[in-house]
């Protein structure tokens, strides 16, 4: 028998993580004909999830909504009308519940999950059919949990612009060893790309070594790291793809660093913002195709799932994990940038 109520989180109001409020015995939702509902086992934080609660994120959401895009568990209930899942398929969710193919549309961005739908910081969640995607048979909950934002985001990255898809023996620039940027690191390497990394410290350095990057720069002790990424391509060319979370702080350096007819993705702002940032001419005078790109769609989910089984990739998580119940613990240790890779919540 399904369950009537679940422990969850919401946000109500734009005071910081005070907003985050705990609620023991939530009702859970009922279903209709097409929903299912998804108890979950793990959930992974991004970026966007801290900014919502501070009022910063630019795109829609609506006050008292359960947190967070990034799930992974186990079907426990069907409506009569689904087809694509039965009670103990493992499933995610998928980013914008619309967004199923081809490009997105409005109607289709105010249909994220965790911020204008119900999201995944709670251990029952309802989702229609459609908006959710089935785990690669390689991964654990843990690992599974941060594809629906971070993996989806790099993979969009890389492949979404399809004039401008990754090759074999393109090179890609990645900033830091956020989620995003560690999915781009291993997708790149497993399609036979060169991978440039940028990090603030020695240690990192080494880790990214580990997962694959073929060149390290110290942004910090080498404050021109485009110019010397540069340096490191073949034949003095430049980069193919720089995948962009700094955001203002960190585009004049990518322009630096891009090669004529190369494609900088910008995928946020962690950086945060500055007056002082280049102009949309520095594209024309860089000769290169610059993008923003908001994760992607079902479709490319299950590319992207595809790849993951059949390279054995294994998403880079951090070694700390959190209860559901000390969620707002987690939220904390994200922004103080404690972490590396992904950082996941458990409901088990």
């Amino acid at each position: 028998m399904a369950p009537t109520t679940t422990k969850q989180w919401t946000i109500d109001g734009k005071d910081g993580f005070e907003s985050l409020k705990f609620n023991e015995k939530a009702e859970v939702p009922s279903l209709g004909e097409r929903g299912v509902l998804v108890r979950f086992h793990s959930v992974s934080l991004n970026y966007r999830d801290l900014i919502i609660p501070k009022g910063k994120y630019p795109f829609p959401f609506k006050d008292g909504v359960v947190p967070c895009s990034d799930g992974a568990g186990v079907v426990e209930a069907a409506g009569s009308g689904v087809t694509r899942f039965k009670p103990g398929d493992k499933v995610m969710t998928l980013f914008n519940q619309a967004h199923l193919a081809g490009p997105l549309t409005p109607a289709q961005l105010a249909t994220g999950v965790g911020g204008s739908i119900d999201g995944t910081l709670r251990e029952y969640g309802a989702f229609d059919e459609q908006g959710l995607v089935a785990m690669p048979k390689s991964l654990d909950f843990k690992q599974a949990s941060t594809l629906t934002c971070a993996g989806l985001t790099a993979w969009s990255a890389l492949y979404g612009l399809s004039s401008n898809a990754l090759k074999p023996g393109d090179t890609v620039l990645t900033q830091g060893t956020g989620g995003v940027s560690i999915f781009a690191l291993q997708f790149a390497k497993a399609a036979g790309a060169t991978v440039i990394a940028t990090t603030s410290s020695s240690e990192k350095a080494e880790t990214l070594k580990r997962l694959g990057a073929d060149h390290v720069i110290n942004y910090k002790s080498d404050p021109a790291w485009g110019e010397t990424a540069v340096k490191l391509t073949p034949g003095g060319l430049g980069v193919t793809h720089v995948v962009e979370v700094g955001g203002p702080t960190t585009m004049a350096q990518s322009l630096k660093a891009i090669k004529i007819d190369g494609l900088i993705t910008i995928i946020g702002f962690v950086g945060g913002f500055s007056k002082d940032q280049p102009t949309f001419l520095e594209c024309l005078n860089n000769l290169c195709t610059v993008r923003g790109v908001l994760v992607g769609s079902r479709h490319s989910f299950e590319d992207m799932n595809r790849a993951i089984d059949a390279n054995g990739i294994k998403p880079v998580v951090d070694e700390k994990v959190f209860t559901l119940e000390e969620a707002k613990e987690a939220y904390q240790y994200m922004w103080d940038r404690k972490h590396f890779g992904k950082l996941t919540i458990s409901i088990d």
